[in-house]
């Protein structure tokens, strides 16, 4: 297990303070004035990545016109509760690109409909996981991922066709309570996490891929410690120890799912002991045995997913997922926001 992180790499101070900046002044923002915000620090061409429905954009105007303005006129007292916070250098491209990697929740007050989910006018907490590209003093790529389905939960809707494997819960952050690394983390660390990361990815393909697989708690227990904590999205919610991640996501994922193809990630990082990364998208397969108590369907359907990851000692111990279950449900014919009337 190693990873070759370079010895000797640029400061990632610049694009911390950056983002960190951009953060600030929008906590100061409302619907109106966060386009002008945002064009502060977006590259013009900015290529952002957002979740069904908001798909790619190009541009700060663009990503203020889909997602923040109408977030923001839905939501008001908006507070960015951040769990974790990392910078890093790209994996993907060879170590080059220098990205940034928050997530927590978007706590407000829901008081208007958004995409169609009716308010409540209490707390909403909307769970995000935010990825951000610096060159030259510009963001130039951009990742948000936000947990729609968590919020229908909160809003009293269930657009579920069976009840979730794991546990529906606020996710909270790490037991360690040390997510936010404003400061560089140690490179050593930084190696041994991405290398343990990139291992836990080499054995589930080894497992996918093997006539006579290891017996999952065998093959879990190579990569993560025995109470590991998965932060799972809505839909299949949260899990506790290898045992029951097996009963409660593993047994379940794999029986239903047929075909998985990996392509690959857009950005994989480390810093201490967090790491994580996301693709567009990460995974392609066929839901063959009625997944989430979705019928079986031939048709081929995409997951874009995020895994943030925190190491403890030499395995992991916490994993923090977001998947675009909206996308993956919608390409099987299943549009959950039309239903709700988005």
């Amino acid at each position: 297990m190693s990873v070759s992180i370079p010895r000797i790499t640029p400061d990632l101070q610049p694009a911390r303070t950056l983002v960190r900046d951009l953060y600030a002044d929008m906590a100061r923002a409302d619907a109106d004035t966060i386009g002008a915000v945002l064009s502060r620090y977006m590259a013009p061409d900015c290529h952002w990545y957002g979740m069904h429905p908001f798909h790619e954009q190009t541009g700060p105007e663009a990503v203020t016109g889909v997602f923040w303005s109408p977030f923001l006129q839905a939501f008001t007292s908006v507070q960015r509760r951040e769990d974790i916070f990392f910078a890093g250098l790209n994996e993907i491209d060879g170590f080059q690109g220098q990205w940034t990697c928050s997530m927590g929740h978007l706590m407000g007050l829901f008081d208007q409909p958004f995409l169609g989910i009716p308010p409540t006018r209490r707390i909403a907490m909307v769970r995000y996981a935010e990825f951000h590209h610096i060159e030259d003093g510009q963001i130039t790529e951009s990742a948000l991922f936000v947990d729609l389905m968590h919020l229908m939960l909160q809003a009293g809707l269930n657009p579920l066709r069976a009840e979730q494997t794991g546990a529906h819960l606020i996710q909270p952050g790490p037991l360690t309570h040390d997510g936010l690394q404003f400061a560089a983390g140690d490179p050593e660390a930084s190696r041994i996490t991405l290398a343990r990361i990139n291992n836990m990815i080499g054995s589930i393909d080894a497992a996918n891929a093997a006539a006579t697989p290891l017996h999952p708690r065998d093959e879990l227990a190579v990569d993560w410690n025995r109470d590991m904590l998965w932060w799972g999205p809505a839909g299949i919610g949260a899990t506790y120890t290898i045992d029951r991640y097996i009963e409660q996501h593993q047994g379940p994922f794999r029986k239903a799912i047929d075909d998985r193809a990996f392509n690959g990630h857009l950005c994989r990082m480390a810093e201490g002991n967090y790491g994580g990364f996301f693709g567009w998208p990460n995974l392609t397969l066929t839901n063959a045995g009625g997944f989430m108590g979705f019928p079986a369907s031939e048709v081929r359907a995409d997951m874009r997913v995020v895994d943030i990851y925190r190491r403890d000692g030499d395995r992991l111990a916490e994993n923090w997922i977001f998947i675009d279950m909206l996308h993956f449900l919608k390409m099987q014919g299943h549009d959950i926001l039309a239903e709700i009337g988005g």
